[in-house]
């Protein structure tokens, strides 16, 4: 959320930059007048509170003076007790007021960055940059990435849809290796740019993902977990972003420890109820997925943040070039925006079989929105006024949702007999470089067994010997202590 200092013209603030962010969103200007009304009456309640508090101790000096001076101190104390009762009724009124203001507070977005687009429309989404815009594929009549999972048998999305409802699949044979082999380059790529590799829980407790997300992602995105032992409730992420966020929650971060970059590793899960009926089929959109993210913590000093939103789309951009992807990034327009980004990319990807760009990446600068709820803050840990916290910028940007990424890899590296495996992936893939199709489309558009059959790609070999030591016998003799 945004600091209330914003709201405070006598803080420096000035509300009518929150104002316009708010008409740039598209939002609720008024929200903006509420929060500032609520914070008089809370600033109001605090400064009778503190009144209060001030006579009371006053008062309470006063009894201490009288009995030490062995006189009578009935009519302190009672005024002592007087004082103590209205004390609890204003510690209860400014608590209230103040977390009036907090709720308020989380209906207005982040402040929108000025080379936002302002528009609702995507169709006004600004063009940054292109790669292999003149060598993309153009042929007619490309399979699509739903029939070259069938063609290819790398996927089983009717017995998926048995077993786990609509969007259900099971990856089979060098499915699974595909989808391995991105999670790992990923992985690999994002290590070898000084982003620590973490794996996160797949769940969060309802108190952490609520600083988190969103509260219409509650209802639109995420799976309630059933209460276990603990009768606590829990959600299913959505991304890792939420719980790279929560693992630097409440934490001082020193100067010289920024910036703090991660590559978050999970399975994800999404209700995806605002796109029914939409890419049913495959598994383009589904409701479980892996995804590589980057995550970001950065000093809130200067351009920094802007600088690294730089960086992490570059990085995105580079993962995308080695795998051969034509793609094209776009400036979000201010109306798309969620509430926690200032700013954001999409890199959108080629689909030459539907010759459209498809969404693979966000990168999103989220500068002290979150971190402010959160409690991230930079610095030596210091008590006193708000004022003088200063709280960490958090970016975030996709590397890699596998399964989505998978379906363009599939349409921009298949041949008439089958699928080229990327070379950056062939590290994983157990030797395979090419693997053929098993099914095709015939001239009515249906599935038909390839006849003769292609070989297996897993057929039994010969097994090799595996050297019979213990972990304590092969240490020994790598000679570490030498």
């Amino acid at each position: 959320m945004l600091d209330i200092n914003l709201f405070r013209t006598d803080k420096g603030g000035d509300p009518e930059i929150v104002r316009e962010s708010q008409r740039r969103r598209f939002a609720r200007v008024e929200d903006v007048d509420d929060v500032i009304a609520m914070d008089a009456k809370w600033r109001d309640a605090r400064w009778e509170l503190d009144s209060v508090n001030a006579e009371f101790n006053k008062a309470n000096k006063e009894v201490s003076k009288l009995k030490v001076a062995k006189e009578n101190a009935d009519e302190a104390i009672a005024k002592v007790k007087e004082l103590a009762a209205r004390r609890v009724e204003l510690e209860q009124q400014e608590k209230d007021a103040e977390e009036a203001v907090n709720t308020l507070l989380k209906r207005i977005g982040n402040i929108v960055h000025d080379s936002v687009v302002v528009s609702q429309d995507e169709e006004n989404n600004a063009i940054v940059r292109t790669f292999g815009l003149d060598t993309k594929r153009m042929e007619e009549k490309l399979p699509n990435h739903v029939d070259l999972i069938a063609m290819l048998d790398i996927a089983d999305t009717e017995h998926g849809t048995d077993v786990a409802g609509g969007r259900g699949y099971f990856l089979t044979g060098a499915g699974v290796l595909l989808n391995q082999a991105l999670i790992n380059y990923a992985l690999a790529f994002l290590a070898g740019r000084g982003h620590t590799p973490l794996g996160t829980p797949f769940f969060m407790r309802k108190d952490r993902m609520a600083e988190c997300a969103q509260l219409a992602d509650f209802d639109e995105q995420l799976y309630k977990v059933s209460e276990g032992d603990d009768k606590e409730d829990k959600y299913l992420i959505a991304t890792s972003e939420q719980t790279c966020c929560s693992f630097l929650r409440k934490r001082w971060i020193q100067p010289k420890e920024l910036p703090i970059r991660l590559a978050g590793y999970s399975t994800c899960f999404r209700k995806e109820a605002g796109s029914h009926g939409r890419d049913t089929l495959g598994i383009f959109r589904v409701h479980q997925f892996e995804k590589v993210e980057q995550f970001v913590a950065v000093s809130p000093d200067g351009d920094e943040s802007w600088q690294e939103m730089e960086r992490m789309i570059g990085n995105s951009e580079a993962f995308y070039q080695s795998l051969g992807i034509p793609y094209q990034v776009v400036n979000i327009v201010s109306g798309e925006l969620n509430d926690a980004a200032a700013k954001k990319y999409d890199l959108e990807a080629w689909f030459p079989s539907s010759k459209t760009w498809r969404e693979l990446v966000s990168c999103s600068n989220c500068t002290d929105f979150q971190s402010r709820r959160l409690e991230i803050r930079c610095g030596a840990a210091q008590k006193g006024p708000e004022k003088k916290k200063s709280y960490c910028h958090l970016l975030n940007s996709t590397l890699t949702a596998t399964e989505r990424t998978l379906c363009c890899v599939l349409e921009n590296w298949q041949t008439p007999e089958g699928f080229v495996v990327p070379p950056a992936l062939r590290p994983w893939m157990q030797g395979i470089e090419f693997i053929p199709f098993v099914k095709k489309l015939d001239k009515k558009g249906k599935l038909v067994e390839v006849s003769p059959p292609p070989p297996p790609l897993f057929a039994p070999k010969e097994n090799e010997p595996v050297e019979a030591k213990t972990a304590a016998e092969m240490i020994a003799a790598l000679n570490l202590g030498q």
